[in-house]
């Protein structure tokens, strides 16, 4: 038994030693070809599907989704504490009143941020793809405090409802 533990610390202390300068652990050393071959192919050119897009760290395209108002409603639901439809009607949030092709702090007796007065946006489909992820990275400094709709289906259907508000 004494045998038994002086071996396994002996080998404890051979696998610290390789890990300490940069050797392989048995079982990467024993690793199949195959996920060697796979490591070196080449990647693929052209994503298929939006998401296989952003994986690979290309610019998502609202255009690239098929928006479903019905079901952005759903997610709408998450934005009515603060905002309405309502021309002129401000709550947290200013109105929504034709959002769609208009220019960012534009809403008359809301009180906006620096950052969203003087940003420059004009809400087109695109931009609000892409604010609504993560609007304070987006733009810098705003006081939404929303933080955002990460899955990007869900937010391709809620700028889809956004656009039918805006009819």
């Amino acid at each position: 038994m004494k045998r038994n533990f002086l071996m396994g610390a002996a080998a404890l202390a051979a696998l610290a030693t390789l890990s300490a300068c940069g050797g392989k652990k048995e079982e990467e050393a024993a690793a199949p070809a195959a996920a060697t071959e796979e490591a070196a192919a080449p990647a693929e050119t052209a994503a298929a599907t939006p998401a296989a897009a952003a994986d690979a760290g290309a610019k998502l395209e609202y255009a690239s989704f098929t928006g479903d108002a019905a079901a952005g409603e759903k997610v709408f639901a998450a934005c009515r504490t603060c905002h309405v439809f309502d021309d002129g009607v401000n709550r947290v949030g200013p109105s929504l009143h034709k959002i769609v092709g208009r220019k960012s702090g534009s809403v008359a007796g809301f009180a906006y941020s620096d950052a969203n007065k003087n940003s420059g946006i004009t809400w087109t489909p695109q931009v609000l793809f892409e604010y609504l992820k993560d609007p304070k990275a987006y733009v810098p400094g705003t006081k939404m405090a929303f933080p955002g709709v990460k899955d990007d289906q869900k937010r391709a259907d809620l700028v889809a409802y956004l656009e039918a508000q805006s009819k």
